[in-house]
């Protein structure tokens, strides 16, 4: 039997696993809407596709590079796919909307979320995909009658490491100097001789490599992959990504964590049925309480 400690050491440990896929998928959200104040929907679809990239690489390396070593390969085929994806759609789809209203930004992203869903559908013939690493998913380190496996740790640690990585590169870079200014004036950007068209398509590949990374992850954790993974997880990233503030990378990061340890609890206490009704319950609350998110910033329209 386990104790009351036990259970919910439990859920901490299952929270931060699925609250940092969360963060990483609302991380590319932020970043976009930082820099073109564009809702991407169609993130939760190039995370999905990254998945399945994820799968079919693996599938095929397996065998010469087992383990540990074949997933590496598998997710770096998958950063690669998913960013060229990402690149490709803000070069063909919303490059040419940047100066129209946003509204025709936002129904194109979901126009392109249609597309990937679609066209992914189409090729697995609506059937789901199951992902088998070989890995030992019982050696971890024990906690009483609790086993926090080598997996959630590696995964754990792999998240942490990103997200420290990306902060550092926004914060301690040229490139990531010049995201922030871009996200403040693009005019006067373009004016000094950054090249803003190049910094949104780093951005949108930066966004979608983390995305593929945490489809990779979700192939090792959940051990299947389907067509419509991307909606949900769309969904509870652009969650997290408001809670914490849009456009606010460390925003996106709390968002995350705090959304996936709230369900994870959330469902120890009350059931796996209210876990949407936390999620959601939660957006509605701060969003009264904090308008612009938990580390957001209010925003002066310039006329």
């Amino acid at each position: 039997m386990f104790s009351a400690w036990e259970l919910i050491l439990q859920q901490l440990v299952n929270g931060l696993i699925l609250g940092s896929f969360y963060a990483l998928v609302a991380l590319g959200y932020s970043m976009v809407y930082g820099i073109i104040k564009l809702l991407n929907f169609a993130h939760g679809d190039i995370y999905m596709t990254g998945a399945f990239i994820c799968l079919s690489v693996y599938g095929a390396v397996s065998g010469v590079l087992p383990g540990w070593t074949g997933i590496a390969v598998s997710v770096l085929a998958a950063m690669a796919v998913s960013g060229l994806l990402g690149f490709l759609a803000q070069k063909f789809a919303y490059r040419p909307l940047l100066s129209a209203p946003r509204l025709s930004l936002l129904i194109t992203a979901i126009g392109v979320s249609l597309v990937i869903s679609n066209t992914v559908m189409v090729i697995t013939k609506s059937q789901p995909l199951f992902f088998t690493s070989g890995l030992d998913n019982s050696l971890g380190i024990k906690f009483g009658s609790i086993t926090v496996t080598y997996i959630q740790i590696i995964m754990l640690a792999v998240s942490a490491i990103l997200m420290i990585s990306l902060t550092l590169f926004i914060n301690r870079t040229m490139m990531g100097k010049a995201m922030r200014a871009i996200a403040l004036d693009q005019d006067t950007c373009a004016l000094v001789g950054i090249n803003v068209n190049k910094i949104i398509g780093l951005t949108f590949v930066l966004g979608s490599a983390l995305a593929a990374i945490a489809g990779g992850m979700a192939c090792v954790y959940y051990g299947n992959v389907q067509y419509n993974m991307g909606y949900m997880i769309g969904i509870k990233a652009f969650t997290a990504a408001v809670i914490g503030g849009i456009g606010s990378v460390p925003g996106a990061m709390l968002g995350g964590i705090l959304l996936g340890l709230l369900e994870a609890l959330g469902t120890q206490f009350l059931g796996s049925s209210w876990k949407d009704v936390f999620a959601f319950g939660l957006l509605i609350l701060i969003l009264i309480l904090r308008p612009n998110g938990l580390l957001g910033r209010s925003e002066i329209e310039r006329m």
